[in-house]
């Protein structure tokens, strides 16, 4: 069991390593149109995905699932929503991170987890606690803090957030393993992002040339560098209960702050400093929400309050 936990966690850090990495490969090829750049990474995506089936010999499973789901509308009209919601992650994502904007999207996977919870309770009809309800105030004024100062809506960490907290909620109303659920996503994605790229080429402004090696290489490898910590990650959910999960997430966003701070110079003021520190207590609150001190303080505060309350004749308990 400890072997297979270990192998979990080196997963698990290997998935979030590599997107947390992820924006230096954009990075260098930021001459192509994100768009451009999405419509490969999709279909790349899928042949590799189509291979590591083939090589796990997955394809029969792939097949039972697709018939499955083919029979069942609200999974099917999950799956499409699943796909669509996946799509404007990445093309905000790719856009973002060429148009200098790493810090906002590493801001955007600090918030995700607390985005998730709030659609839990307003999708799934979940209970807020008193420590998570805490951090979400927190969180929340961290983003009005950018708001405020900057003058603008950091509008990219908030979409991040939202349609990735929105295609997390989908997959599990689905309930679709990662592997299958990426390659039947960019198999329905594939169809238009082929169309795209061909007509790209038919018009001489694609960017996919073998005069061009490297670009070319670099296209094809988007599809690989989307697979891989798909199957990483696969594979430790399955061997790692979500609390191990939930600290280990935040290494992507922590490894692409350090970039585009140090590595690219992107600007990060007092504003960004406060923002973060507010969403950083506040994921710390959140992930140490269930432990016994935590537990201890929420059953003394929420005492205190009943018996303040009570004594002024009101019940909100």
């Amino acid at each position: 069991m400890k072997k297979d936990q270990a192998w979990g966690i080196a997963s698990a850090v290997g998935a979030y390593t590599l997107w947390g990495f992820l924006p230096i490969y954009w990075k260098l090829i930021q001459q192509i149109p994100a768009l451009e750049i999405l419509a490969h990474r999709i279909v790349w995506c899928l042949l590799f995905m189509g291979i590591v089936l083939f090589a796990t010999r997955g394809m029969l499973s792939f097949c039972q699932e697709i018939r499955s789901i083919a029979h069942q509308r609200k999974r099917l009209l999950g799956l499409v929503c699943a796909a669509a919601l996946i799509t404007l992650n990445w093309l905000i994502y790719i856009w973002a991170v060429n148009d200098n904007r790493i810090v906002e999207t590493s801001l955007g996977y600090y918030i995700n987890p607390l985005v998730s919870v709030f659609l839990g309770i307003i999708v799934l009809k979940e209970r807020l606690t008193f420590w998570q309800t805490v951090a979400v105030v927190l969180a929340g004024l961290g983003v009005l803090n950018l708001t405020f100062n900057f003058g603008a809506f950091p509008w990219v960490s908030v979409s991040l957030a939202i349609s990735f907290g929105l295609y997390g909620l989908v997959k599990k109303i689905v309930n679709i393993g990662a592997i299958t659920s990426i390659t039947l996503e960019t198999l329905l994605l594939s169809p238009l992002a082929l169309i795209y790229i061909v007509y790209l080429q038919q018009q001489e402004v694609g960017a996919f040339d073998f005069g061009q090696s490297m670009i070319t290489g670099m296209l094809i490898g988007s599809g690989i560098v989307t697979a891989i910590p798909m199957v990483l990650f696969s594979n430790s959910a399955i061997r790692l209960p979500l609390t191990v999960l939930g600290f280990i997430q935040y290494l992507s966003p922590t490894i692409a702050l350090f970039i585009g701070v140090f590595l690219y110079h992107e600007p990060f003021s007092l504003t960004h400093l406060i923002s973060f520190s507010l969403i950083w207590l506040a994921l710390g609150i959140f992930s140490l929400a269930r432990t016994r001190t935590f537990v201890r303080i929420e059953a003394i505060v929420m005492k205190t309050a009943k018996k303040y309350f009570s004594a002024k004749g009101e019940d909100y308990f």
